[in-house]
């Protein structure tokens, strides 16, 4: 048996797994497996200038795509740096391996000050991670890796972390690589709480679906269901585009919230019902809940009145069975779906300039086209002022909100979905957070527009601070470069704009250039409408 070294172990066990692409910036510790993966014709590497955004680009990739995302970096304070991307991808349920290195095996647990030596780091990636495990030798990497993405792909998805021991990089070792685990099964279907909730579909006069990233998979039976019981489907941030919202049942959740008062069923399929949980701060009274979720765990946190345990299409395959058995009539409430929705498209109309710029955007990119969300004001509205048309097209970092992460996030996507166009929304802070990632952008090739509203503020925390402290602002208002100098330094194409009108060209050719762009959209706040009313009811 070949003896080889414990980089090359990894990469090897990455390759076995389909992986492409790492995202990485190397350092002392994990020099074994950055050579390894310069021997390698099968992974592509991606730097960059910031540790956070490996992981955030990691996590653009899965969520663009559905496969595995992985990124490396250095351990103790570059671990540190990802924390933020990690605990983002096990909110949103995605799969990223983080791979990381450790001090030498003699110094393990010996609190001796080796570099980037930290208390007990495996216990802290656990915290942030579904399942983190530790390689302490050559031979011992087939197994954990094979138990990494065994974790991180079965049931409800998430993050995972593997570190080695600085010296086990290149220390040589025979290896037996064996054919990866299996996933784990999913939990078998109880007919019993499946006929309990098909009594009450059948029951329901106006049902409501609430989906999320967990439905993803299983988009064409959750149309399917909501087709059979006239039921619309409402996503929001990570479930948008399983039903298209240019279809009478796709609804954004400022359409849902015009039928929310007649609502006497709602059914979660792979979500944690966050909107009818307690962003809408109501029920009417005698509403009922169906949840469908992989998830025990989740189940128990919040159960509804008819729990089904087990995968959305299964779970959704064996609900039309029982219903075909029983004979449930659809019901009928095309025309206040669609008043709902003309209601509400109404409404969202006050929400300026923020509506008008995001529906410029819709109006340029091709339903395939990917947006990222940021934490900023267009950003919030974006959530349902711009429509989504297929799944794994509107990106969000979910409820981690986490300021900073949207340029990222949208590198690693247009990485995984080069032929799709993708578009960032940022914030004039947020962006800030990821600046030096231009440099990544035009190093590599990476295509992302990025448009840039700059009210020169934390805008929300700068609104909370007038209206909530009495008009006393500290530390909200900010000094900001000039974008299109910035740009220019960076060697990307730059352009101003001031009405949405005048995006809709630029955008255009931005997209069409086949280069990074950077589009700064000058905005004043005093002038800006609050995006809230339509999250928080």
């Amino acid at each position: 048996m070949e003896a080889i070294s414990g980089g090359e172990a990894l990469v090897r066990g990455l390759e076995a797994q389909g992986v492409d692409t790492v995202f990485g910036l190397p350092g002392a510790q994990i020099y074994g497996l950055f050579d390894a993966l310069a021997r390698s014709n099968r992974i592509r590497v991606i730097g960059a200038r910031h540790e956070q955004a490996c992981g955030y680009m990691a996590f653009g990739y899965a969520r663009a795509s559905g496969r595995p995302g992985v990124y490396s970096v250095v351990p103790g304070p570059g671990i540190l740096n990802t924390g933020a991307a990690l605990i983002t991808a096990l909110g949103g349920n995605e799969p990223v391996l983080c791979l990381t290195g450790q001090v030498p095996s003699p110094f393990l647990g010996k609190g001796r000050g080796h570099l980037h030596e930290m208390p007990d780091q495996l216990a802290t990636l656990q915290g942030l991670t579904k399942w983190s495990g530790r390689v302490d030798h050559p031979s011992a990497v087939p197994m954990q890796m094979g138990r990494a993405f065994q974790e991180m792909m079965s049931l409800r998805r998430g993050p995972a972390a593997l570190e080695m021991p600085w010296d086990q990089f290149t220390a040589r070792a025979p290896v037996a690589f064996t054919e990866p685990p299996a996933l784990y099964p999913e939990p078998p279907i109880d007919i019993d709480k499946v006929k309990d909730a098909a009594a009450a579909m059948a029951a329901a006069k106006a049902p409501m679906i609430f989906v999320g990233s967990g439905a993803i998979e299983a988009a064409k039976a959750v149309r399917a269901l909501a087709e059979r019981i006239g039921a619309p489907v409402v996503g929001f941030r990570s479930g948008r585009g399983i039903v298209s919202e240019r279809e009478p049942l796709g609804l954004t959740i400022a359409d849902a919230y015009e039928l929310w008062a007649e609502t006497d069923l709602v059914i979660g399929i792979g979500t944690r019902l966050e909107v009818p949980g307690w962003r809408w701060s109501w029920r009417p009274d005698g509403q009922k809940t169906i949840r469908i979720e992989i998830d025990a765990a989740e189940l128990r946190r919040a159960p509804g009145d008819a729990d089904i345990l087990g995968g959305s299409a299964a779970a959704i395959a064996a609900l039309h069975a029982e219903l075909d058995r029983v004979g449930a009539e659809r019901a009928r409430r095309d025309d206040a779906i669609a008043a709902a929705k003309a209601k509400a498209a109404k409404e969202i109309q006050e929400i300026q300039p923020h509506y008008d710029y995001l529906r410029a955007l819709r109006d340029v990119l091709p339903d395939d086209g990917i947006v990222t969300d940021e934490l900023c004001q267009t950003g919030f509205a974006s959530w349902y002022a711009y429509p989504v048309y297929k799944p794994r097209t509107f990106l969000s970092s979910g409820y981690q909100g986490t300021l900073g992460s949207g340029f990222a996030t949208a590198l690693g996507a247009k990485v995984a979905q080069p032929d799709a166009p993708v578009v960032s929304i940022c914030g004039d802070g947020g962006f800030m957070f990821a600046v030096q990632e231009l440099s990544t952008a035009v190093q590599y090739g990476i295509a992302v527009t990025v448009l840039v509203f700059n009210n020169s503020s934390y805008g929300n925390v700068r609104r909370d601070q007038q209206q909530q402290f009495e008009g006393r602002e500290i530390a909200s208002a900010l000094e900001n470069p000039d974008f299109m100098k910035l740009a220019e330094s960076f060697g990307v194409d730059g352009a101003r704009v001031e009405t949405p009108d005048a995006l809709k060209p630029i955008l255009e050719r931005a997209l069409a250039s086949g280069r990074p762009n950077l589009i700064e959209i000058p905005l004043d706040l005093k002038d800006e409408v609050s995006p809230w009313r339509f999250i928080h009811r």
